[in-house]
C-alpha cells in the first residue's frame, strides 16, 4: 500500500517507495516533478491522482520498453527522439542532443536510463502544455512576458 502513514494520500517519500518497488529506482528529483503535475497545492496526492499518475507511469514506462530496442534498460538519442514523437513530441536534433547530455549520468551523451526517462518526459510534457496554454492561435509561437515566463519554466527547475 503506498499510504504508509494512513492519511489518506501519499507524500514524496511514499511516492518515491512505492514507485521503486514496482519500477525502476525513481530519484526523488522525477518523484517531485510527478507530484508537481499531478498533486494539488497540499503537496500530497489523492486517491484520484494517484490513480492518474499510475496510469502516466504506465503509459511511459511502455513506451521507454517499447523504443529501448537493444534492451539495454536505457535509450539513445534517436530512441528517445521516437519515443517522444510517439507521444505527441516532436523535439530537434538540437534540444534533443542537450535532453541527452543533461540526462545521461555517465556524463557521455548517449543513453539515459529508465528514471531519467520519465524525468526528460515530465518536463518536456509540462513545458510543452504550459507553452500551448499560451500559444492560442496555434502557430508555435507565443508572446510571454518574463514573470509568466519565469513561472512556467521555475517549477522544473526547483523541482
Amino acid at each position: 500500500m503506498a499510504d504508509v502513514d494512513g492519511s489518506g494520500s501519499v507524500d514524496d517519500r511514499e511516492l518515491q517507495r512505492v514507485l521503486s518497488s514496482v519500477n525502476h529506482e525513481f530519484s526523488l528529483r522525477t518523484v517531485h516533478l510527478l507530484m508537481f503535475l499531478f498533486a494539488n497545492n497540499t503537496q500530497r496526492i489523492g486517491p484520484m491522482e494517484f490513480a492518474a499518475l499510475w496510469r502516466c507511469i504506465a503509459e511511459w514506462r511502455a513506451i521507454f520498453i517499447r523504443f529501448d530496442r537493444d534492451r539495454s534498460g536505457r535509450i539513445d538519442s534517436l530512441e528517445l527522439r521516437d519515443g517522444l514523437l510517439s507521444l505527441g513530441y516532436a523535439i530537434s536534433p538540437t534540444i534533443l542532443q542537450i535532453l541527452v547530455s543533461k540526462y545521461d549520468r555517465t556524463g557521455q551523451a548517449r543513453e539515459i536510463d529508465y528514471d531519467n526517462f520519465i524525468e526528460c518526459g515530465i518536463i518536456v510534457k509540462g513545458l510543452t502544455d504550459a507553452f500551448k496554454a499560451k500559444d492560442t492561435r496555434y502557430t508555435g509561437s507565443a508572446t510571454l512576458n518574463y514573470e509568466t515566463f519565469m513561472l512556467m519554466i521555475l517549477p522544473y527547475i526547483a523541482a
